[in-house]
């Protein structure tokens, strides 16, 4: 796995003090993007918030799964929460470290008072004694919360006092770009009232599961809960890893619903789902991959919108529309584009492999944030991409026959078949997964030049056979 170290920069640290009529929470950001430009630590908020206690835990609830690993636990994970102000509401996000649990708890216009909501992305100081502080937070004291510097520190100190430097594995930026794709393909599938929920997420088990091996769990609605099955009926939702939904525990007293997001059940594989808290003000949602050993990093969704030129030239026309909107319709898009719903879509796709849109199940409706990782790197850090890029350069593509036909450096050929839209391979990578993570590198590549995707740089054909992601030349 490809890593490199962040440098994560703070003027201060995040405190919270005592002060006249209440506390004060002052979250300290790192550098980040703004509609005037990148700044080195923006302000985005300074106001009360209306439910002290229940924005603390989830607050934490995020900054837990930063710190988490729940696959190979023993490796360090240790990332800043991330934070956007859209005008109308802050949205803290996460990653775990194994790359495998997205966490985001959107305080929205009821949870704020008395302060403007800026626009404009960044890490926050989330620290021990921070986090220590915050589990400590009664109900009934006012809580005044500054997302950014005080006007004091911007004047008077020179530079940061604290600087943290932290992993950062490729596939953790490719989860971002992944975990929207596969949200959008989520509907509602039950929604408990406050009492069942507690009642059904308590009875989990804490442990690591019975693993993949033993099947995927499942759960089905029934009346007012949810039931485990075994089997993957209609209307099921899967539930890989469900030690993984730890961090609701820390809301769970405050939930005042819990609602379940999954995508129609098609076949027995295991697939992902949100779980989301519903609280007042706010909401905490958790979305987990389909197991616990498989991050969102290598799942595909994002494969297709990255082999087409026409997905790249749309989506600098659709960055310019995002104006850090909380909710991004994709109708009124087209409308000002001039674009269709679907590649309206592809370039949405595209931007968020930079980190530039994610998926809000709740509203059924992309958001704008701008993370710090361009779409360059992404490309570069995708092997199937790269393998399908080679393979187009490589000349290893025929498509002047039915079906058309892939050779491989070994000069074995794949056949792929296109039925429906929907590109097949003769490969094993397609044999194994069925589509289900995404195109493999051979229909990726016929993918590629049938829309005009392959102008490329030569390389030989022995980057073109490279072994990727378990498949073969």
């Amino acid at each position: 796995m490809t890593r490199s170290l962040q440098a994560v920069a703070y003027r201060r640290p995040s405190v919270l003090e005592s002060a006249a009529g209440g506390q004060r929470l002052g979250l300290e950001t790192s550098r980040g993007a703004t509609p005037t430009g990148v700044e080195d630590h923006p302000r985005f908020f300074a106001g009360f918030l209306t439910s002290p206690q229940v924005a603390a835990a989830g607050l934490l609830a995020v900054a837990d799964v930063a710190a988490a690993r729940y696959y190979q636990r023993l490796l360090r994970a240790s990332l800043d929460p991330v934070v956007t102000g859209n005008g109308d509401r802050l949205r803290f996000e996460s990653f775990s470290g194994c790359g495998g649990v997205y966490a985001r708890l959107d305080v929205l216009a009821p949870g704020l008072d008395g302060g403007e909501v800026g626009h404009g992305t960044t890490n926050v100081d989330v620290n021990n004694p921070l986090r220590d502080a915050l589990s400590r937070i009664g109900s009934d004291d006012p809580l005044h919360l500054r997302v950014g510097p005080e006007e004091l520190a911007v004047t008077t100190l020179d530079g940061p006092v604290v600087e943290k430097k932290v992993p950062l594995p490729d596939r953790w930026l490719r989860g971002f770009a992944e975990a929207q794709v596969i949200a959008a393909g989520f509907d509602l599938r039950a929604e408990l009232p406050a009492a069942e929920a507690v009642r059904f997420l308590r009875a989990l088990p804490r442990g690591g599961g019975r693993g993949s091996a033993a099947g995927p769990r499942w759960v089905v609605p029934a009346g007012r809960t949810l039931r485990p099955t075994t089997r993957a009926v209609p209307g099921a939702v899967c539930l890989p890893g469900p030690e993984r939904l730890t961090a609701l525990q820390r809301i769970l007293r405050h939930a005042t619903a819990l609602r379940v997001y999954g995508p129609p059940v098609t076949g027995t594989d295991a697939t992902a789902a949100a779980w989301e808290a519903v609280l007042p003000g706010m909401r905490l949602t958790l979305t987990l991959s389909p197991d616990a050993s498989r991050g969102f990093s290598g799942e595909g969704g994002v494969l297709d919108a990255l082999a087409t030129d026409e997905a790249a030239e749309d989506a600098e026309l659709i960055s310019v529309l995002l104006a850090w909107e909380p909710r991004v319709d994709v109708a009124d898009l087209a409308t000002d584009s001039g674009l269709t719903a679907e590649r309206v879509r592809a370039a949405l796709i595209r931007l968020g492999t930079s980190g530039r849109v994610g998926y809000d199940t709740a509203e059924a409706a992309y958001f704008h944030r701008e993370l710090p990782y361009d779409a360059e790197r992404v490309e570069k850090h995708n092997p199937r991409l790269r393998a399908a890029r080679a393979l187009v350069a490589a000349g290893a593509v025929r498509l002047d026959r039915t079906p058309a036909t892939v050779t491989a450096q070994d000069g074995h050929t794949h056949r792929v078949r296109e039925e429906a839209g929907v590109l097949s391979c003769s490969c094993l990578w397609w044999a194994k997964y069925r589509g289900g993570r995404g195109p493999c590198k051979h229909a990726l590549a016929v993918r590629m030049m049938r829309r005009g995707g392959g102008a490329v740089e030569p390389v030989g054909m022995e980057r073109a056979g490279v072994r990727i992601d378990g498949g073969v030349r």
